[in-house]
């Protein structure tokens, strides 16, 4: 191997290690114009995509971990591009957006905190996966929603508490 790929794969090593999450595609097909607007995309929700050979992402998985990624080396063929993510379902809310219009990016493999999903139907799954801030938000209204019911009702309760009075009031002074 060349001081090149050697280089190559020390960088993706480290990438691969450092990446809870990561989505391999196929993006063949698709003209320059198109492979840009989808980069552009990509860039826009802060994905990094690489276009990279299988041998050299290979290598660099089994530098990672000999058993963790065996099963995404089976879709290490063909026109690779690998989609580097800091959320679990932000490449295939891209990919599902993109092929509205366009036939490829195909997903071959993703690999989501340890889960491995093969195959272009996952797309659909993954794109509805919550990201970890969402999950968070819901907890917390989750927590914050019987708190806002026991103040609902004492605040509405004691709006009736107060016009019971009044009323009591009013028929003391009228008698």
């Amino acid at each position: 191997m060349t001081k090149e790929k050697i280089a190559t794969v020390e960088a993706l090593k480290d990438k691969f290690s450092n990446s809870q999450y990561f989505y391999i595609t196929d993006y063949s097909s698709l003209t320059v114009e198109q492979i840009n607007n989808f980069r552009r995309k990509c860039f826009e929700k802060g994905i990094e995509i690489k276009v990279l050979k299988n041998t050299l992402v290979r290598k660099a998985l089994e530098q990672v971990n000999d058993t963790a990624y065996i099963d995404l080396y089976d879709a290490l063929k063909g026109p690779t591009a690998v989609m580097f993510s800091e959320s679990s379902n932000g490449p295939a809310k891209i990919i599902k957006d993109f092929r509205k219009d366009h036939e490829k990016p195909v997903l071959k493999a993703a690999y989501i905190d340890s889960d491995i999903f093969l195959g272009d139907d996952q797309v659909e799954p993954l794109s509805n996966l919550k990201s970890k801030e969402e999950l968070v938000g819901d907890v917390i209204l989750l927590l914050q929603s019987p708190i806002k019911n026991v103040l609902g009702s004492l605040q509405s309760g004691g709006n009736t508490l107060s016009g019971l009075l009044k009323a009591l009031e009013e028929r003391g002074e009228a008698a």
